[in-house]
């Protein structure tokens, strides 16, 4: 890749990045909010090199006059000669060490064109954010184990809002049995079940990035799945099964109403549902 390029290179990703945190949100898909001023900051970095490089290839260095070979004269040319006898004969071992390496690393590899790739997604087609295609082929985020001291009162609010962790760990964990009969609301996305029967309302959360990402699930009941990756604010009580309080008991919900909702700016939290209208 030749240094024009690489100028180029360089001028993209910054653009990229900065367009990724500045003017748009799309950073939100691929790491925590946390990371955007470290992500301004390279975008900027990047940006000042790309352009400082090609400020450098703006105007060719000319040659002095100081730098110019002088002819060597007669009493030097057999000197020279011999001179010229071995660097033929060094540049003959050095070819035959680069043959023997099997290609030259003086320049980077064409291959590298391809980091050209990812800079240019970010401006002009950012890859999705993770949704119910890889929640469906992943198993539930386990839940941390409570003591029953941390489970306060429910409040008297109907429907309650919960998120789907809070919810999980009520079902599983509160030997109160506090959520038995209340009618909660939770968002999120629509998951398909992977045998084909059924849904689960479903949340993403990470750690760090998109890569660590897990999946709290609940199971739906009651009502035909919207289409994989709808976004759904839905109520409805706990869907006896099992032991509530335990961990045999189902975490899931029978449905009693569903509606259709805007995917929030931030989908990578386990958030409380919007207030209702």
């Amino acid at each position: 890749m030749k240094r024009p390029l690489q100028a180029l290179l360089l001028l993209v990703s910054g653009l990229g990045l900065l367009h990724a945190t500045v003017f748009t949100d799309l950073y939100l898909r691929y790491v925590k909010e946390g990371m955007r001023p470290l992500l301004i900051a390279s975008g900027a970095v990047l940006l000042l090199l790309g352009a400082a490089e090609a400020w450098s290839l703006r105007k060719p260095t000319a040659p002095t006059p100081s730098d110019a070979p002088a002819a060597p004269d007669q009493t030097d040319q057999h000197q020279a000669h011999e001179d010229t006898d071995h660097s033929h004969h060094d540049r003959d071992h050095d070819h035959d060490r680069d043959h023997g390496h099997g290609h030259d690393h003086s320049t980077p590899p064409r291959i590298a064109w391809l980091l050209l790739l990812p800079a240019l997604s970010l401006l002009f087609y950012a890859p999705p954010a993770i949704g119910a295609y890889s929640a469906s082929r992943e198993a539930p985020k386990a839940v941390a184990v409570k003591d029953q001291d941390e489970f306060e009162p429910l409040p008297a609010t109907s429907p309650l809002p919960m998120t789907l962790t809070d919810f999980t760990s009520r079902v599983q964990q509160d030997r109160a049995k506090a959520i038995e009969r209340r009618v909660v609301r939770m968002t999120g996305f629509a998951t398909p079940d992977g045998s084909g029967d059924g849904w689960y309302l479903t949340r993403s959360i990470f750690s760090c990035c998109a890569a660590d990402t897990q999946f709290v699930k609940v199971r739906a009941h009651g009502t035909p799945a919207p289409l994989a990756d709808t976004w759904v604010t839905v109520t409805g009580t706990w869907h006896a099964g099992g032991t509530l309080g335990t961990n045999s008991a189902d975490v899931a919900l029978d449905v009693r109403t569903i509606e259709k909702v805007p995917r929030p700016t931030n989908g990578y939290t386990d958030a409380l549902p919007p207030l209702a209208d």
